[in-house]
């Protein structure tokens, strides 16, 4: 299914459901939905993008994780499209209606209290290859996705009768540089600044997303002023979620990378 959603062909998950419950005749139609959960899960453990009908489900069988990861480096055709899906050029669709965009951020049954860190596994099989790595790096998905929120705030902003603000939005990855912890600088209706970090998916919006030290340390600091826009689903219809404050009171932080400097 993923592989036909990634080529843009049209299925049916429920025929594919009762398609399964057919041959697994001692599995309810539940019980393979939520294996389907399961999948996705791994899938995103695994970065690759999953299907957004299937909210993650964790707590799986280690058989099922090795069987997903197998078929992931053995599908070329998933890889062939799965790539072109993640470094395909983007371009922002503007002009869309201020409260077509804006949703509420997805709901996490178990999160970690502020001071927990999620243990880590080692596992006896590695990445295959790092999709959502390769999309985070995709510069046109990005900047469009920073475009989108542009137009968003210009158009929030003068819906609200502040087309004054409007006007002295900035993007600072444009015209300061990386590396500020944010994109966007906008403001709130009364003049306080508005410190925005923009991250875009072509995917769900369970798909997980990198974040930068200066960005981690933005959020913090500057918790009062600083929002994470999360875009997804960008290449069908883009909507988007809000996380302010510190990125920690909203996610499970996972340092996958150290600069070691010798000592």
């Amino acid at each position: 299914m993923l592989t036909l959603e990634l080529a843009g062909q049209n299925y049916s998950k429920t025929v594919h459901r009762r398609r399964l419950a057919g041959i697994l005749a001692a599995r309810s139609e539940s019980s393979i939905e939520r294996k389907h959960q399961n999948i996705s899960a791994i899938l995103l453990e695994l970065n690759c993008p999953c299907i957004s009908g299937y909210k993650p489900l964790p707590n799986y069988q280690s058989l099922l994780f090795d069987v997903v990861a197998q078929r992931i480096e053995r599908d070329t055709a998933f890889d062939r499209l799965a790539l072109e899906a993640v470094e395909r050029p983007a371009v922002a669709p503007l002009g869309q209606e201020v409260n077509d965009v804006l949703v509420d951020p997805p709901v996490i049954t178990q999160p970690l209290a502020a001071d927990e860190t999620a243990p880590y596994r080692l596992r006896e099989r590695g990445v295959f290859r790092d999709y959502l790595a390769r999309e985070a790096n995709n510069r046109s998905l990005g900047e469009a996705g920073e475009s989108f929120v542009l137009d968003y705030e210009q158009r929030r902003l003068r819906a609200l009768g502040r087309s004054r603000l409007s006007d002295r939005i900035e993007q600072v990855s444009k015209t300061k540089g990386d590396g500020l912890g944010y994109d966007i600088l906008s403001f709130e209706t009364s003049g306080e600044e508005r410190f925005i970090e923009v991250k875009t998916t072509a995917f769900s919006n369970m798909t997980p997303f990198y974040v930068t030290r200066p960005e981690l340390e933005r959020s913090r600091q500057c918790a009062e002023q600083f929002r994470l826009y999360r875009i997804f689903d960008f290449r069908s219809r883009p909507r988007m979620f809000a996380l302010p404050g510190d990125l920690k009171a909203h996610c499970t932080l996972d340092p996958v990378n150290y600069l070691a400097r010798l000592s």
